[in-house]
């Protein structure tokens, strides 16, 4: 008897405990640990989940329809208008006509000539947050988002990443549909993709192909090179639209067309998926992208230039400058020598250094091997801060 009576005391005492606990939970949900600070902002992104790498093969569907039902509301139109603040005419500066012609008086900054420019874009978070291209906003003094639902709002710029060509964009709306975050690292040459977006203004566009090939680079059209090219046609309109899979998963952003007449030709190029998302993040959370930099320019390794130094392996690269005061310069790196590892890696060619360096946060430490005056070097480099590129091509 007595110990029922101890149990039954012990549980309600239990019982009680829990109670206010909950209470207290509900009450105050940062008792347990002090709340997110602001100032370091996580956004959060709705993922495809996990798949295995390697993907069972399915059947074709006789239709795409709920792959574009699920992504083509979260795709925007992005409308942009910048000033023209000198006239174009080449007379107008022309001495000979000056006198001929009244001074021009102050405009206002709402007033004048405009230069318009279309392209798309893809709502990634219930936040507001549309991610682009850069060249479709660059230099824009006003930017209109228009959703396929036929709502419209202007949009200001959180941030852009010229060496990756993007950009992301804040609007201002409730209820926005957002798109799923596809897994592009997993994208195979054959896999069906969708671009969609407004080419040529015509409204909201889907066209189908396959993925033609992955990690293309060394194309010009940005500083960080790893696209997915495709034979789905993309026009002028599309650029930082969607480029999604059979699930209607975001897996790019499209961004150039190969075409010597403007039309498509059945070779595009988007952003990776995983690129975009690392880059939006980073813009979102800091401001800005923050990339490791070593302060030195290279060349990748032709075979005429490993035989010159008597190698047998094209792997690597040779250093053609180095940066004044920079990391390379601060460990010892001087131009004419040869990279070919770091941290143990071996380096296949410059962009894969660049990434390499890239990739590692500013006070972090690479370890670097290669030739010196053709001996064994190596050198321990500190990694900064990689400045905006406006700084490096000065």
């Amino acid at each position: 008897m007595q110990t029922r009576r101890f149990v039954r005391f012990v549980f309600s005492y239990v019982l009680v405990g829990i109670v206010v606990a909950v209470g207290i939970l509900w009450l105050f949900p940062d008792a347990l640990g002090p709340g997110q600070n602001q100032s370091e902002r996580v956004v959060e992104f709705r993922e495809a989940p996990a798949t295995p790498s390697h993907h069972e093969p399915r059947p074709a569907p006789a239709s795409y329809a709920v792959a574009v039902e699920a992504a083509a509301p979260a795709v925007v139109n992005v409308f942009t208008s910048k000033r023209i603040t000198r006239p174009d005419h080449p007379f107008y500066q022309d001495p000979m006509f000056r006198h001929e012609r009244e001074e021009p008086q102050p405009r206002r900054p709402d007033r004048g000539p405009r230069e318009t420019n279309l392209g798309s874009g893809v709502i990634i978070s219930d936040e507001g947050f549309v991610l682009t291209n850069n060249h479709v906003i660059d230099g824009a003094h006003e930017i209109q988002v228009g959703l396929n639902d036929g709502r419209s709002t202007t949009a200001r710029v959180i941030g852009t990443d010229p060496e990756t060509d993007l950009a992301v964009l804040k609007i201002e709306m409730g209820d926005l549909p957002i798109i799923t975050l596809g897994r592009s690292e997993e994208l195979r040459v054959g896999d069906v993709v969708l671009a969609i977006g407004n080419p040529f203004a015509v409204g909201q566009t889907v066209t189908q192909g396959i993925v033609s090939a992955t990690g293309r680079s060394q194309l010009g059209l940005s500083t960080f090179e790893n696209f997915i090219q495709t034979d789905a046609a993309i026009n002028p309109g599309n650029s930082g639209g969607a480029l999604v899979n059979a699930d209607g998963e975001l897996v790019g952003i499209n961004t150039a067309i190969f075409s010597r007449t403007g039309g498509s030709h059945g070779i595009g190029f988007a952003i990776p998926a995983g690129l975009a998302q690392g880059v939006m993040s980073s813009i979102i959370e800091n401001g800005r992208v923050i990339r490791g930099w070593a302060g030195v320019e290279v060349q990748s390794l032709t075979r005429p230039l490993a035989e010159s130094f008597a190698l047998d392996d094209t792997r690597g690269v040779i250093v053609a400058g180095v940066m004044r005061d920079g990391p390379a310069a601060e460990a010892g790196l001087s131009p004419g020598d040869l990279i070919f590892e770091i941290n143990g890696t071996r380096v296949q060619d410059a962009q894969d250094l660049l990434r390499l360096v890239t990739e590692k946060r500013p006070g972090e430490t690479i370890d670097v091997s290669g030739l010196t005056d053709g001996e064994p070097g190596e050198w321990r480099i500190t990694v900064k801060e990689r400045p905006r590129m406006e700084s490096l091509r000065r």
